[in-house]
């Protein structure tokens, strides 16, 4: 089925808006995107007016715990760290994923398609992330990258963890050391099962160090959790040491050393930025941030890290950011194509574009507005959701099997 959105101003995000635009759906892709004179839309398509609204690519959260750590459902819901083992590289966010979880809606509420579910930080390594659509009945459905990076942690969460427990990491030099470790034996790993191709030899497979290996490879990125500017500096060093692709998350003293960071070209996902000063680390904390980075020449992704902030909120924080700095051009891509590019997925997310997924939420008004709603989210070209003016509700398509 052939869907044309029409009339609205179409904000592509990667190029310029377009009054009065069309974005074209098949097969549940973008297939055009332009003025209505340059767009041919087939007869038999349907047409969803958007005129007198804005129209963006679905936004993306870079680093949340949708599904994995539950609102409100206490450890039965809590998934996200499993603080076992420091090593937990084999671990995968997706197995705990449970899509009823309400965190799901809001973020279809707050125009948030796509999410990059990760462990938490409660580990030096704490396992494989996964990119999802906001909207599916199962993880299968979901699902749109199935790995994407590993998540590690720096600073006082792992520190803590294993502290409290009397062994190793109890300081920052045993984090470092755990990570410097693990790669080391990742890489004579690798070396030794080549070796054993090469001669035709059998050879047992090690999945925590299979995952170290693709991240030593370039395969997978290193989604390195810290908050504090030295911090950062030695998880430059460590990638340095063993030249994997370093991703920043949060980056809450970022604005400290952003001209190193620039220097560096080492993106960050930056927030949550709407926390209260609860530890050390974040007693640097200020929505400038995001503004100082950018203009350094750091690219930035923002983000909720939900539930510690509502995913719903994810745009509220960018306008905020504005308020104290930030240009609202580089708030929308902190919110669609830069946590695509910096996670390797803008062939599928990020912007408004023939080829991509028809990721395409309709808003009353300019997003960083924040008295404008999304009112219609569409995933894969699907309507999933949409704002009841007369109830003052949203609505959210049905998740659930029911007999017809």
């Amino acid at each position: 089925m052939v869907s044309a959105i029409v009339g609205g101003y179409v904000v592509p995000v990667d190029g310029d808006p377009i009054d009065g635009g069309t974005v074209l759906i098949e097969g549940g892709k973008i297939t055009a995107v332009g003025t209505e004179a340059d767009v041919d839309v087939p007869e038999d398509a349907e047409l969803i007016d958007a005129s007198g609204s804005w129209v963006l690519p679905g936004f993306i959260d870079a680093h949340a715990h949708l599904g994995v750590h539950e609102e409100g459902e206490g450890w039965s819901g809590n998934d996200v760290n499993e603080m076992t083992d420091p090593n937990g590289a084999r671990f995968r966010a997706i197995d705990g994923i449970d899509p009823t979880e309400t965190g799901f809606d809001d973020a279809l509420a707050g125009g948030v398609t796509s999410a990059v579910i990760k462990p938490g930080s409660g580990n030096p390594i704490g396992g494989q992330t996964v990119g999802v659509k906001t909207w599916g009945r199962t993880a299968l459905d979901m699902v749109f990258a199935e790995q994407v990076s590993v998540k590690s942690a720096l600073g006082e969460n792992p520190k803590r963890v294993y502290g409290d427990k009397g062994q190793t990491p109890s300081t920052r030099l045993g984090v470092a050391a755990v990570l410097r470790e693990a790669f080391t034996k990742a890489r004579d790993y690798a070396a030794q099962r080549e070796h054993a191709r090469n001669e035709g030899k059998p050879f047992d497979t090690d999945l925590t160090k299979e995952i170290l290996a693709k991240v030593l490879d370039g395969e997978l990125y290193w989604d390195q959790h810290v908050h504090r500017a030295d911090d950062m500096v030695t998880a430059i060093r460590l990638a340095d040491e063993f030249g994997y692709r370093l991703v920043i998350n949060h980056g809450t003293e970022g604005h400290l050393i952003a001209d190193l960071l620039a220097e560096r070209e080492v993106p960050v996902i930056l927030g949550p930025l709407f926390t209260t000063r609860s530890k050390v680390e974040l007693r640097h904390r200020t929505l400038r941030s995001a503004g100082i980075m950018a203009r350094a020449g750091v690219k930035i992704a923002i983000t909720t890290d939900h539930p510690v902030i509502p995913i719903n909120f994810l745009v509220y924080q960018a306008a905020l950011a504005v308020k104290d700095g930030l240009d609202p051009e580089t708030a929308l891509r902190s919110l669609t194509v830069n946590p695509a590019e910096m996670l390797g997925l803008d062939d599928r997310v990020g912007a408004l574009a023939p080829g991509l997924d028809a990721d395409v939420v309709i808003w009353s008004g300019d997003p960083l507005d924040v008295m404008n709603r999304a009112m219609r989210v569409f995933i894969r070209g699907r309507e999933v959701y949409h704002f009841d003016e007369a109830t003052g509700e949203g609505v959210v398509a049905e998740r659930r099997y029911r007999e017809s």
